[in-house]
């Protein structure tokens, strides 16, 4: 029988798969001597367990109750005792963290009785009954699942104008009744009184947490499996609301917004932990703990230091000071924002805790891509409202709006919107998601606001106290500004203000740095720092996707070491296209040569100047792909206006346009000719060069004479669409024939985007000297979707219902696309053993897909100028990582 429980003395950081983060890391904070309350964890599998079978796994009840008396032991005190209670907490933790997605339970073991023991114990009875009230408030929403607005509603009618704080013992012990009251006519139940009952019903309400709506949403936004569970830890309660001489806050070695070194956190005296993530009272600054207890502010800063040097990263800390003790709650590897990470990664290398590869492994792509995105412009000149806490950086501008489901609703119609709230809580994930940025009135730095918010990469603004945010009413005021729903306005999360109107943004100086200048940043030189080290790292070139000299040389300052597709069918666009109905419409051979030789030169400049951007690097050129009737007019318009024109009935304006021309005709014609019921599985790429007998030969002798002309010896012909080795090998002949007569030379290869090229790559290879994986074609044809329909039509429906975690057009599905490269990479290469590999879709720019491409073996990968550097770091992190984990 699996052993489900550990004390905090059995386990360490390391088995955070089965402990979770928080019962990993309390047990690591029990083995360095730290004051840590005693307590133990429930592990995940049994978590696992009981979701899977509905109930908990034998033996786990006997466990617990061996655990809960060594607990009871340790304390010298028994749960839920009437004369001197032993109270626990009972507190979710995953493998990963999911800030407040979870459930949590408080003061587990308070009664009618052992409320008056924990009383003339503490000598408080304002905190007994506090402390009992909070326990009833917490149960009956996340356990018994009352709606947790009936709590607010009868503590907002019993405070009145008053602060939680000026409530006296008499007013909570009316407030207790009122809340037994709820429970019993909301669950036809009374609240249980029994202690044993009270963790068992605690235990099972955070297993059940991990299923709940938000917790789903979270993971899928963040990308967690779903199959992990959570572990349960049941903790000695320790109290911040005895008094003045006791508190509750949160820490962090770093500042997690800027990644600067220095003393950051908020403090809350007479509170317990949840009041300072709720956001329900504004804190103080960390720094006002020296002035407040001395002795426990440095003997925080100890362990602050203490850890930071023994985790060798910013940690983000939960603590209590009981009476003046100081108890830690938790610790974990806090999360930060983009540009926090590269300042951070620098600092620690500079500070010997952790080598160059560290560094470059602990930041990613996604980061880097924040990065890359415009911030505010100094000199703005518009109305500032107010000022609020810089919780989490960026430059957001959008409409405002008061509640989650507005946002969303907004958001799906395509504007760009800020969620305002008084403080966030849980349910507002979606909201959050939906909007820009996200602005509260209540909380600081540790709030639920900002610490969702860092984690998503979403700006956000707390604690602008000087709102008045009426959610009803659908406004909030700052002094005589009145801002209604729907009003623009615009959000620092780097400086805190909160202006009116839309801010005009700056460009971000990471892409200044990207783009070949220098900007005095020290963001910009940690960032330097990591990419200059990534560079050589990495085993996988990174080549950019671009049509013209403008794009070629942009992704060379990106660094791009070539290009990875160029794709010649946006050459044919513009004044050009009327070539392409002359090709289209010729009667014969002799029209059609004429319509190729006037587009020829018109390609030959292109290449050259695509030749000369990349100096002699790489460039691969796929001939033109897409099917022709694509160039042609709409068949709806052209059918009206020729069959207006037969009928007669002309309008003034069509009258003066001469109505239908013989020309018209003959493009409608052609039309219906090429009209096809399905275009992307028709007339286009291969197929497109073979029934056009000229057309490819065209683009071949193009390219060949611009790299002639320039001297430029590494171009790649590219044929998009093959399904069969025939099919190349014809359209190979002809090229390889214009190469000789040319004396150029020029590799020919394929794009495998139809999962016929894959599972037949072996053949194929025999005629290609390289391949490149056209991924956004081979997932429409490996799932049958037309990506144009599927992502509007149901996409949602699919993430909703976890059929897939992610768009598997955003990410490569490795068990579908993914093992089709596989086989295609495999079989290729044992049948064409220098095989050049690599990928040119969307794909080619995404961290999780470049990870693949590197497992798979991948020569390369291509992607838009922008992503050139996020696919840099990622080939980095996916050769380090790699490399980490052979050598465990």
């Amino acid at each position: 029988m699996p052993k489900y429980v550990y004390d905090f003395t059995e386990g360490n950081k390391d088995l955070r798969d089965l402990l979770g983060g928080k019962g990993a890391n309390l047990a690591e904070m029990t083995n360095l001597g730290l004051p840590v309350p005693p307590g133990f964890t429930i592990t995940s599998e049994a978590c696992r367990s009981y979701l899977s079978d509905g109930g908990l796994p034998d033996g786990l009840a006997d466990e617990i109750a061996t655990h809960l008396g060594a607990l009871e032991k340790a304390m010298g005190k028994r749960l839920g005792a009437a004369d001197d209670p032993l109270l626990v907490s009972v507190r979710s933790g995953a493998k990963f963290s999911m800030p407040g997605m979870m459930e949590t339970v408080l003061n587990v073991g308070l009664n009618d009785e052992s409320v008056l023991g924990l009383a003339k114990q503490a000598q408080n009875e304002r905190f007994a009954w506090d402390s009992y009230r909070r326990l009833i408030q917490m149960f009956g929403k996340t356990v018994l699942g009352v709606e947790g607005e009936l709590f607010e509603q009868a503590l907002d009618e019993l405070k009145g104008e008053r602060e939680d704080t000026e409530l006296d013992a008499a007013d909570l012990r009316r407030l207790v009744d009122t809340y037994k009251g709820i429970v019993h006519e909301q669950c036809d139940r009374d609240f249980p009184t029994d202690p044993r009952e009270q963790l068992d019903l605690a235990i099972r309400a955070v297993f059940d947490s991990w299923n709940a709506e938000r917790a789903i949403l979270y993971r899928r936004q963040e990308r967690i499996p779903s199959d992990l569970g959570t572990a349960v830890n049941v903790v000695a309660m320790v109290f911040g609301n005895l008094g003045d001489d006791s508190g509750t806050g949160v820490a962090f070695t770093r500042d997690p917004g800027s990644g600067q070194q220095g003393v950051y956190g908020d403090y809350l005296p007479n509170a317990q932990g949840e009041d300072v993530v709720a956001g329900i009272r504004n804190t103080v600054p960390l720094q006002d703990l020296e002035r407040i207890d001395a002795d426990s502010y440095h003997q925080l800063l100890d362990i602050m230091a203490t850890l930071e040097r023994h985790y060798r990263d910013l940690c983000d800390i939960e603590f209590t000071i009981e009476r003046g003790k100081l108890w830690m709650l938790q610790t974990r590897v806090g999360k930060r924002t983009p540009g926090a990470a590269f300042r951070i990664a620098a600092q620690l290398v500079e500070q010997g805790l952790i080598d160059l590869d560290e560094a470059v492994v602990r930041v990613t792509g996604d980061q880097l891509s924040q990065l890359m995105f415009p911030k505010f412009a100094d000199d703005t000149g518009n109305r500032l409202l107010t000022k609020g806490m810089n919780a989490s950086p960026g430059a957001a501008v959008g409409k405002a709006v008061f509640t989650s489901p507005k946002a969303v609703e907004l958001a799906e119609q395509g504007e760009a919107v800020i969620l305002v709230r008084r403080e966030t809580n849980p349910d507002d994930l979606s909201g959050m998601i939906a909007a820009q940025g996200v602005l509260t009135s209540r909380g600081g730095k540790t709030s639920h606001a900002a610490v969702v918010a860092r984690g998503m990469g979403k700006t956000c603004v707390c604690g602008a106290e000087e709102l008045d945010v009426d959610v009803p009413a659908g406004r909030f005021t700052v002094g005589d500004v009145v801002v209604e729903e729907g009003d623009v306005i615009s959000i620092d999360g780097t400086s805190g203000a909160v202006y009116l109107g839309e801010v005009p943004v700056a460009p971000s100086a990471v892409v200044e740095y990207f783009e070949g200048r220098m900007p005095d940043d020290p963001l910009v030189r940690s960032v330097h720092l990591i990419m200059s080290h990534a560079d050589g790292a990495r085993r996988l070139a990174v080549r950019a996707n671009a049509d013209n000299p403008d794009d070629a040389a942009r992704a060379r300052r990106f660094g791009a070491q070539g290009i990875g597709l160029c794709r010649t069918e946006h050459m044919f666009l513009g004044d050009r296209r009327q070539l392409v109905e002359d090709l289209i419409l010729a009667s014969g051979q002799k029209e059609r040569q004429v319509a190729l030789d006037a587009l020829e030169p018109l390609q030959r400049g292109d290449f050259i100047g695509i030749f000369r951007a990349m100096e002699g690097l790489p460039v691969t050129i796929r001939l033109i792909d897409p099917p022709l009737h694509e160039f042609l007019p709409d068949i709806t318009d052209l059918s009206v206006k020729v069959a207006v024109s037969e009928a007669g009935m002309r309008s003034p304006d069509s009258a003066a346009k001469g109505g239908a021309s013989d020309k018209d005709r003959r493009l409608l014609e052609a039309v219906r000719r090429l009209h096809e019921q399905n275009p992307m599985l028709g007339l286009r790429g291969v197929r497109l060069g073979l029934v056009i007998p000229g057309l490819f030969a065209m683009q071949v002798r193009a390219i060949a004479a611009a790299a002639k002309e320039t001297g430029h010896g590494r171009a790649e012909i590219m044929i998009p669409l093959v399904g069969a080795v025939q099919e190349l090998e014809l359209v190979r002949e002809e090229a390889q024939r214009i190469l000789a007569e040319t004396e150029t030379e020029a590799l020919i290869g394929t794009m495998i985007e139809v999962p016929r090229a894959a599972l037949t790559a072996g053949q194929i290879a025999e005629a290609a000297e390289f391949f490149s994986f056209g991924t956004n074609d081979l997932t429409q044809m490996t799932w049958g979707f037309s990506r144009d329909d599927v992502e509007s039509a149901f996409f949602g429906k699919y993430l909703e219902k976890g059929i897939f975690g992610v768009s598997p057009f955003e990410t490569i599905d490795r068990d579908g696309v993914g093992r089709l490269m596989r086989i295609a990479t495999e079989e290729g290469r044992r049948a064409r053993p220098g095989l050049k590999l690599g990928i040119c879709g969307e794909h080619g720019g995404d961290p999780e897909s470049v990870r693949f491409c590197h497992e798979i073996g991948l020569d390369y990968v291509s992607c838009s100028p922008f992503r050139v550097p996020v696919a840099r770091l990622e080939a980095a992190r996916a050769a380090l990582m790699r490399e980490a984990s052979d050598t465990r």
